[in-house]
């Protein structure tokens, strides 16, 4: 608890205001980062399992390469006051269609800073123009990441298939359109507090 330099005596102190989230590009910086996730079981459980140490850097350096030239956004989840990156949002164009994926680090899971990174860059997508409608494929069994599409404001398509890491998935489709969302104020989608850096 604080007390604001506006109170009266006699007020009762307010709370402090809760830590902001950042969200930032992929760096160079960020192998410990993608090591803790891509080679963590519980992170990768619906995705194909952990990935091998050894192609971790490769992945991050084609990442890398993604963002600086344009054709996808990577974006680091930072939460309020931790040193440390929580988890990804990643927003790339393939096959004709726009994406969105994100995965959190066990130790920061359950805290809402996906919901609130995906909602975030969906914001960003939306003063960004280019990106049309944006479809998220979780498995089906991911209730975490279903529900983050679900209170996102994304619309259910259905079940598929869908291809990820030369494997086959059982995935629900959902998709939604940033730009026939009102800025910030989607249904089911309450303000974020993450700030773009």
């Amino acid at each position: 608890m604080d007390v604001s330099p506006d109170a009266v005596a006699g007020d009762p102190p307010t709370a402090a205001p809760p830590a902001v989230d950042l969200l930032r590009d992929v760096e160079p910086g960020d192998l410990d980062a993608y090591v803790r996730m891509r080679c963590d079981p519980a992170v990768m459980a619906e995705l194909g399992g952990p990935q091998p140490r050894e192609r971790v850097a490769a992945q991050l350096r084609r990442d890398l390469e993604t963002v600086r030239d344009g054709s996808a956004w990577i974006k680091m989840i930072i939460p309020g006051g931790a040193a440390q990156v929580a988890g990804t949002v990643t927003l790339y164009s393939h096959a004709g269609i726009s994406e969105i994926g994100w995965m959190v680090a066990p130790e920061f899971q359950g805290r809402g800073l996906a919901g609130r990174a995906v909602r975030a860059v969906l914001d960003l997508a939306r003063a960004d123009g280019r990106w049309g409608p944006i479809h998220a494929f979780p498995a089906t069994t991911n209730a975490a990441s279903n529900a983050i599409c679900r209170s996102g404001g994304f619309a259910f398509v259905g079940e598929e298939q869908t291809a990820f890491g030369g494997r086959l998935f059982r995935t629900n489709h959902w998709v939604i359109d940033p730009s026939a969302q009102p800025d910030g104020s989607s249904a089911g989608r309450p303000r974020g507090d993450v700030v773009p850096a």
